[in-house]
């Protein structure tokens, strides 16, 4: 259950919702799918910029968001494509790009021959670290006092709440949301 805050601070349970929503709250729905496919791109352009501000023109910036993903882990190409929602053949044309300009090794997984595993060399880990610094100065532009921490923490909490949503319908065919 959900909670609303009333004016002075104290917290009352959220009415539920019938199932019909009215024009302007569909027409908030419709706004919100197209920000994010907008801010997807603009995060993309603010990931190059970063690059090249850094002098780094031998990936891109999707490529910079694989290296990320890495991180300090091992994870399998599947793993990595699973994590990323990255196509098949996509993801190993970026991984290739990662490869040949050595920001990862590719290796086959001592457990299981047949699968590759992906890890960071010193050139990505550096990256790595340089993207990380990027994300903590957006983010400290973005959240300035308590006001829009809270903010930001209901914006996460709802992006969540709608991935899951959209992985439901995809996953579920839509049968049985609520």
């Amino acid at each position: 259950m959900s909670t609303q805050r009333r004016a002075g601070g104290e917290a009352k349970p959220a009415e539920a919702k019938s199932d019909a929503i009215d024009a302007a709250e569909l027409a908030e729905y419709h706004g919100l799918a197209r920000l994010i496919e907008r801010m997807h791109r603009r995060f993309l352009d603010v990931v190059r910029a970063g690059l090249l501000r850094q002098g780094i023109d031998d990936i891109g910036p999707v490529q910079a968001l694989m290296v990320m993903l890495i991180g300090d882990d091992e994870p399998s190409v599947r793993d990595l494509m699973e994590r990323g929602y990255y196509l098949g053949s996509n993801a190993s044309y970026s991984l290739k790009i990662l490869v040949e300009a050595g920001y990862i090794d590719r290796g086959a997984s001592q457990r299981d021959r047949r699968t590759a595993r992906l890890r960071l060399t010193d050139k990505g880990r550096t990256l790595r670290d340089e993207l990380f610094n990027l994300e903590q100065v957006q983010a400290t532009a973005l959240v300035r006092n308590e006001a829009e921490a809270a903010d930001l923490k209901a914006a996460y909490r709802t992006l969540r709440r709608l991935d899951r949503i959209w992985g439901d319908m995809v996953r579920y065919a839509g049968q049985g949301l609520d």
